[in-house]
């Protein structure tokens, strides 16, 4: 059942719990009031017939008194009067009332529990017995006026209600238009169509509703923007690496597998002739040649994933890197300062830093152009943070501090950790990367740090 249906229908069922409650403290009152009413008009009749009896001994024309006293009550809606003689009787019955409502059912007479009281008052004229005169309440009249009263009140509260609820009900719908429209709006954002915007004019409650709604989808835009830029750069960074990985294998194991070919073929050749003695100088070359392809397949290894950190520590797989590039840039002087205790950081955070310093290392020899690269790693116990710091002393970035693919992907992996990232880029005076990662608290990093302390 929709909203509007339930609050109609709470609606309905406050009116009709309204009306029992209402009804029933108006029969209460109701057959209260009518029996007190027929009481009180029965002792009225009672006293008024006792005093025109008393006063029959001394009047001259008694039956003509006792006829006019029956006809007083003629026009009474409550009594009915009869006079009882010997000869004749006489009756004088209570007027009825009219009703809009039609006859009153016999439940509701019920309901009213208004019985007959009936008072007899005999009649002496000068000490001999002349007749009875009899009353006897007739509640009809009273409780016809109750049913008309409560008759009234349903009458009244069904056009009320016939009013009322169409107007709740436009009422509503006008308050839920604008919550179908945000559920629209979510079904939108459901369906991935984020750059969306409600601008309907609500009341203080559903505008707050609504804002929130257009900061949520606001936020979902630019998360989802970042995530198609950051799948593009993802692609575009294993199409580099890719590259990368074919130009060493081009240029640095294709030419050896090629020597070491042409070093068996010369083997051959040689024992067919029976120049056994010239075979271990192509021994020694095809030897020398596998040993620089295991140092090159060692090294491109290396690069695609960091094995040895859980092996050897995190010093030692950052040294094997610099130890990469040295071979390749042996003039650029590499410092390389990482604390001891660093080494008992989990593998999560020990391969983040190894990719940070990856990264660092191929922009700065690639680009900076440096003479020293220094790395420094060590764990700040008061903020509980590793800090990663790269600095070379390169040309730095001369088109200003722009955002590559190899710093996005670096703030990207420190975002991932909970981290931060920041560089400064100062033209000719070099290039500097900070990242700061939360350090989750380990038993053997404050053991480590405690022992420091202690020496």
């Amino acid at each position: 059942m929709s909203l509007r249906f339930r609050l109609i229908a709470l609606v309905i069922a406050a009116l009709t719990i309204s009306l029992a409650l209402g009804g029933a403290v108006t029969l209460v009152n109701a057959s209260r009031s009518v029996r007190n009413e027929l009481g009180a008009a029965l002792l009225v009749a009672g006293q008024t017939v006792d005093n025109a009896v008393r006063q029959l001994d001394t009047s001259p024309h008694p039956q003509q008194d006792l006829d006019d006293l029956v006809a007083s009550f003629r026009g009474n809606r409550h009594l009915r009067v009869a006079l009882t003689t010997g000869t004749a009787d006489e009756e004088v019955q209570p007027a009825s009332d009219k009703t809009p409502f039609g006859k009153v059912p016999s439940w509701f007479i019920r309901l009213i529990r208004a019985t007959s009281v009936t008072y007899r008052a005999p009649v002496t004229i000068r000490g001999q017995p002349f007749g009875v005169v009899v009353i006897e309440t007739d509640p009809r009249n009273e409780i016809l006026e109750t049913w008309n009263e409560v008759s009234g009140s349903v009458v009244v509260l069904s056009l009320f209600s016939g009013v009322i609820l169409p107007l709740i009900y436009l009422f509503i719908g006008g308050a839920l238009r604008p919550l179908r429209r945000l559920t629209t709006a979510m079904e939108q954002v459901g369906r991935g169509d984020y750059p969306i915007h409600v601008d309907e004019r609500l009341t203080p409650e559903l505008a707050r509703l609504r804002d929130s709604f257009n900061r949520m989808a606001a936020r979902l835009a630019v998360s989802d923007a970042d995530n198609r830029r950051l799948n593009e750069q993802i692609l575009t960074l294993q199409e580099e690496e890719r590259s990368e990985i074919a130009r060493d294998l081009h240029d640095e194991v294709g030419p050896y597998l090629f020597a070491i070919n042409v070093d068996a073929s010369n083997m051959s050749r040689l024992i067919n002739q029976g120049r056994v003695e010239e075979l271990p100088t192509y021994i020694q070359s095809i030897t020398d040649a596998v040993q620089h392809l295991q140092q090159q397949v060692r090294g491109m290894l290396s690069r695609l994933w960091p094995v040895g950190i859980a092996e050897f520590g995190l010093a030692e797989s950052i040294g094997g890197l610099v130890a990469f590039w040295q071979r390749r840039y042996p003039k650029i002087d590499y410092q390389i300062n990482i604390e001891q205790h660093c080494e008992a950081l989990d593998d999560s955070l020990s391969t983040t830093i190894y990719r940070v310093v990856q990264q660092c290392l191929n922009n700065a020899v690639r680009h900076g152009k440096p003479s020293s690269i220094k790395i420094l790693v060590r764990h700040d116990a008061d903020v509980g943070k590793v800090i990663v710091e790269v600095m070379d002393d390169g040309i730095g970035i001369k088109e200003g501090p722009k955002m590559g693919y190899g710093l996005i992907g670096m703030e990207e992996r420190v975002r991932a950790m909970g981290g931060r990232l920041a560089f400064s880029n100062h033209a000719d005076r070099g290039f500097a990367v900070t990242a700061a990662i939360p350090c989750p608290a380990s038993p053997l990093l404050a053991e480590t740090s405690s022992s420091e302390a202690a020496q």
